[in-house]
């Protein structure tokens, strides 16, 4: 194709050079010049790539029969310049590998979503993929205040009264302290040696995986297919408790959230007012970033949810009614529990960058 399309564009501008020479003159190079330029960009460049990008296949099937016939009548000039080639790949040596960056293909996937040709919930889903494996276990892991769990030593009855109360499939068990989790009960198990009345709650464990919290998610997810196992404790370098994570937790960094007919649907992020949002502490600090559209910063803080954050800004355990700014933020918070910041409001100074609006 590249011959072929070199062949007819020299051979063109020299027929048409000769042709306005002999027609006008001296001025028929600078008249031939202009229209052939014109011609080739119309009808040889911008016409027929338009047209087979827009009908590539059709296109395609079109114009096969004649390609193949030059692909016949040009294959000894095609033997001569793949020898030209690997001549210059032997004096310049470089890298052979035709490698696609991942902000190439972030960026191709951008196109091809604003021009229609994938779904926006598609290009969601594949952006959600090639950042699969950039993403620490820190930031989708339930932590440690929040996580439900029994003694080894306790009573059955409260083992029970705790699956019966929260509803959970499983739950972690731990040996004098949090920071000790041995293993993990399925309500399954449970149920089916209730009635046994010598039953133990260690009887019922099964082994629970161990992961740090700067493992990637990716890896977490196939050690947990490989241990066939739904959950597993995270612990930091001192091999403290952080947190659990589950296998839902990792699957909704894929596909979003992931709703069963027990949980209790909440918002993360609610506008209640032109300007302002009530926000979930729980939330992750670079979502609610993407939302006001600021700049996520990763070395500004050591934080990665809504509580960090603020904490970081605050500089001190919160109470309700403290406040700080922030760009074009005002934050308020609305809502503690104990020692920690559970909600809070975020309301947009007008006279600043333009507020993004939030799809609830």
């Amino acid at each position: 194709i590249l011959i072929g399309n070199n062949i007819v564009n020299i051979v063109m501008a020299s027929i048409a050079t000769i042709l306005f020479t002999k027609l006008i003159g001296n001025n028929g190079v600078t008249v031939s010049t202009i229209v052939i330029t014109v011609i080739v960009l119309i009808f040889g460049e911008i016409t027929p790539k338009s047209l087979a990008k827009e009908y590539s296949e059709s296109f395609a099937m079109a114009t096969i029969g004649l390609l193949k016939v030059f692909l016949v009548i040009l294959t000894p000039f095609n033997f001569i310049f793949s020898l030209w080639k690997k001549l210059l790949e032997k004096l310049f040596k470089g890298d052979k590998s035709d490698i696609v960056t991942e902000e190439e293909l972030m960026t191709i996937v951008d196109e091809a979503q604003s021009e229609g040709s994938i779904e926006e919930q598609d290009g969601e889903l594949i952006r959600s993929v090639m950042e699969f494996n950039d993403t620490e276990l820190s930031r989708i892991l339930t932590p440690r205040v929040d996580i439900i769990a029994v003694e080894e030593n306790d009573e059955i009855e409260e083992l029970e009264k705790i699956f019966k109360e929260y509803e959970f499939s499983r739950i972690p068990v731990y040996r004098e302290t949090i920071d000790t989790i041995i293993g993990v009960v399925h309500e399954k198990d449970f149920y089916s040696k209730l009635s046994n009345k010598y039953i133990k709650i260690s009887d019922l464990m099964n082994d629970i995986p161990v992961f740090t919290e700067s493992m990637k998610v990716y890896n977490a997810m196939r050690l947990l297919q490989k241990a066939k196992a739904h959950m597993a404790v995270v612990v930091d370098e001192f091999g403290g408790t952080v947190g659990i994570v589950t296998m839902e937790d990792i699957l909704e960094e894929l596909v979003g959230e992931i709703w069963d007919e027990h949980d209790d649907i909440t918002q993360e992020f609610k506008k209640v007012g032109k300007n302002s949002y009530i926000i979930s502490c729980n939330a992750v600090c670079e979502e609610m970033y993407e939302l006001f559209g600021l700049d996520y910063d990763e070395d500004e803080g050591d934080y990665v949810t809504v509580s960090g954050w603020v904490l970081h800004h605050l500089k001190k355990i919160p109470c309700v009614g403290d406040s700080f700014e922030y760009k074009n933020l005002e934050v308020t918070v609305t809502k503690t529990d104990s020692r920690r910041v559970v909600e809070i409001k975020v309301d947009i100074k007008e006279n600043e960058d333009k507020e993004k609006d939030f799809s609830e």
